[in-house]
């Protein structure tokens, strides 16, 4: 056990909430969301929390949605925060027991950067940190969060050891997390995950960041369109 204090300083944070309430209302996943987020800001990392549903941001899987009919689209502008965060939280509420609408949309958005490289010729998420947190009052917190990080992955960011957290009522109609007598803020188990998710996701952000991303050698796209296959052989002569 180590007590010296890790420094994740330099380090930059994007919130994502998939709320269906905009703002000022009370969101139960801001309740949630905000002990990881004062975490990281307790250890000067940069954080940012966008509300997606506050954003007037187009349906599709186009990095700029005008290009496509549509009159407006704040994505692009949205786009520059994630590009130049090291670490990416999705989190959202339950609704019919899966991700909110505005989860979903901010997961096709993220798709539809997933073609862009970066400055290594990779996809342009490597080197990036996904997590997710989940709130709400009826099951579902393992099905939506298998969702959300399976996608984050497939684009290219790094998932870290338990990165997500969330908190869930009884079956049926009952309290949300930030409802008087709910016990969510007094969950011990929900306190440890959002607590060891928060570290993982930082641990591993500095990991990558000092190491300079994910090393580049059989994941660059120019190579392979080249017609470099860092050594497979998809006819290989058996003897």
């Amino acid at each position: 056990m180590t007590d010296q204090k890790p420094d994740f300083s330099g380090l930059r944070a994007v919130y994502f909430n998939g709320t269906l309430k905009k703002s000022p209302e009370t969101s139960n996943t801001d309740g949630l969301l905000s002990l990881s987020q004062k975490l990281m800001n307790d250890h000067g990392v940069a954080t940012e929390l966008i509300r997606t549903v506050d954003h007037d941001i187009a349906p599709g899987v186009y990095p700029d949605m005008r290009e496509y009919g549509w009159e407006t689209d704040e994505w692009p502008e949205i786009w520059k925060k994630v590009e130049a965060a090291d670490i990416v939280v999705v989190c959202g509420p339950i609704w019919l027991g899966d991700n909110s609408s505005m989860t979903k949309k901010l997961i096709e958005r993220l798709y539809a950067m997933s073609g862009m490289t970066n400055d290594k010729g990779q996809w342009a998420y490597y080197g990036k940190v996904g997590g997710c947190i989940i709130t709400g009052n009826e099951d579902g917190v393992k099905h939506c969060a298998m969702n959300v990080l399976y996608s984050l992955q497939h684009v290219g960011f790094t998932i870290p050891p338990q990165a997500d957290a969330g908190w869930i009522g009884a079956i049926g109609p009952g309290p949300s997390y930030l409802d008087e007598g709910s016990g969510g803020p007094e969950s011990d188990f929900t306190n440890r995950n959002i607590t060891f998710m928060t570290y993982n996701l930082l641990h591993t952000a500095k990991l990558l960041r000092d190491n300079g991303g994910v090393t580049a050698y059989g994941n660059q796209v120019k190579s392979w369109e080249k017609g470099e296959r860092f050594g497979l052989d998809p006819n290989p002569e058996y003897r």
